[in-house]
This record gives structure tokens, sequence and C-alpha cells, in this order.
């Protein structure tokens, strides 16, 4: 396949759980008819993620039909991973056209970008959060301050109940001079909510809700 990646984050990681639901059905359940039956359902889901596909597409993700054990599974994404489209580390200036008003920022050294549908990191001197984000408008930049929470709450984000933060931004009000901020409850650890994140849908809410 000339440019073979054609996976966002969130489509490989929905595909990574029906991969765990598949190998689950194998392990607890003997009858074929059943066996066939959820691996239908597996590959239907999967192959709704997509509203075109060529030929040899169709035949990566139909192979997760063939898998039966936790060592296929493994096997089955370790190679899907190749598949998959990286985010796009952004450039200086165009750090700059993101966060005009931030002076002076700097990208984490470390992160794995194909594992990222959006790219979040902190300043911990000033308690403020910048993320790099899709949206139904194109790439855009966000900055809100943090707090640390001692409870599980709902990501905005990811929707799992998990170890949260509290997000908070401020947008400029219908009236000149006023201001409405926004609190939302977002994942603690962005690389774990990168890694759980299986649909843009509830990213795409939470950034029209702060927008």
């Amino acid at each position: 396949m000339k440019n073979k990646q054609f996976l966002r984050n969130d489509q490989y990681n929905f595909i990574k759980r029906q991969v765990q639901q598949l190998v689950n059905g194998n392990t607890m359940v003997n009858d074929k008819h059943v066996i066939g039956a959820l691996e239908s359902l597996s590959i239907e889901k999967v192959n709704d993620l997509f509203t075109e596909m060529t030929d040899e597409q169709k035949e990566v993700l139909n192979k997760i039909v063939e898998i039966s054990d936790k060592e296929e599974a493994e096997q089955y994404l370790f190679d899907l991973e190749s598949y998959v489209i990286p985010f796009t580390k952004p450039s200086e200036q165009r750090l700059k056209k993101l966060f005009p008003k931030v002076k002076k920022m700097k990208l984490p050294t470390d992160g794995d970008y194909k594992k990222m549908s959006f790219l979040s990191f902190d300043d911990i001197g000033t308690k403020k959060r910048h993320i790099i984000t899709p949206s139904q408008k194109g790439i855009i930049g966000l900055s809100g301050t943090y707090e640390e929470m001692n409870v599980k709450q709902i990501c905005s984000i990811c929707n799992r109940f998990t170890h949260v933060c509290m997000f908070m931004t401020k947008t400029k009000g219908d009236i000149i001079g006023t201001y409405t901020r926004k609190g939302n409850y977002i994942c603690h650890d962005a690389a774990d909510c990168n890694h759980h994140l299986t649909t843009l849908d509830k990213l795409y809410e939470f950034v029209d809700n702060i927008k």
C-alpha cells in the first residue's frame, strides 16, 4: 500500500476494544455459532468507522475475525499500529498562530504522536494547560487553568469515570469588557485520555462547549 496509514488514534482504540471482546468471547464461549455472530458484529462495527475503504484496507481490518487468543490479538494490534496516522506535531510558527497570547511556548519533548487524538501539555508554573485539538472547523488551540481534583468524575473528552482535573477557560462575553468562565472535568493524565478515546464525538462537544 503506497500510503498505508489510514487509521486515527481513536479508531485504533475502538478496534482494540473489539479485539479484546473477541478474545474474551473465545475464552468464555465454546459455541461456534455464538463466536461467529460475535465476529460478524465486530467487523461490522469496525467497518462502520469508515465511509470508504480500499480493498487493501478492508483486508487489513477483516483479519480481526482470525483472532482467537491473546497472542494473536497482540500480534494483530502490533501490526495494526503501522497503519495509524500520527498526530501532526505543530511547528514553532504554527504554535504562535494557535496561541498568539502565549509567549515562549515549548512543546514537551516526549510523547508518542501515534497515540494522540489531541496534544495536551501543562505549564506548571502558571497552572495552565494548553490543548491542540481537532475541531469541526480544523485544528485549534485551547488554553485554560487546571485544578487537580481528589475525586473521580466523568471526563468530558473520553467519557470515562476516572481521575480528573477541572479545566477552566475564559471567553469574551456578549457585552464588551465582560467574560464568561466555563469549567470542564477532563482527565488529569492526557496520555491516558488519548489511550481510551474511541470516538471524536465527545472531543468535538468539549471544544464546542468551550468556544
